[in-house]
Formats: C-alpha cells, structure tokens, sequence
C-alpha cells in the first residue's frame, strides 16, 4: 500500500473521530473527479493537482508523517470555517 493511500485511510478515522462526515477518496492526481472541493497533495504534486482540479481548494505537504495539510483541514471543518488554503504552509 502505497503512502498516500496510507494517509487517505489516516484522514477517514481522523475525520470520523472528529465527528465529520466526509467523503474522502484516493485519487491518481491525473483522475481527481470534477466533483471534488478539497485535494490534500504531496507538494510535489500540488500544481498538477491544480491543474486537474482548478475548482478545489489545494492544500500541499512535504512529509507524509507530519501531514500538516491534514491538520489544517480538519482544524477548519471542526472549527465551521471555509476551507482555505492561505494558512497551509507546505510541511
């Protein structure tokens, strides 16, 4: 199982502790659906995230054990805010 599939898994318990029901799905970042609001991506990946998905709010990382995009995202939905990526300092 590759690591971002790994960290798809991670953020569906996190999210279901914390109470939200959201979908997440794991996508080859070529095939992102046009339906989808939010990307959470490798930094590496994030502008073709951008690309493939213009209509989402992108949030990038660095490193997979410290999945701060995760973070944010979960900060902003248990908290009622927009999602934004303005506060996700890539790490």
């Amino acid at each position: 199982m590759g690591s971002s599939l790994i960290g798809a898994n991670q953020l569906k318990k996190r999210l279901k502790d914390a109470g939200l029901a959201v979908d997440v799905i794991h996508s080859p970042v070529n095939e992102i659906p046009v339906t989808t609001d939010v990307v959470i991506a490798h930094e590496g990946l994030a502008a073709r995230a951008r690309q493939a998905a213009p209509q989402a709010v992108v949030l990038s990382f660095r490193n997979f054990m410290n999945n701060t995009a995760s973070d944010l995202l979960i900060k902003q939905l248990t908290a009622g805010e927009p999602v934004s990526a303005d506060s996700s300092p890539a790490s």
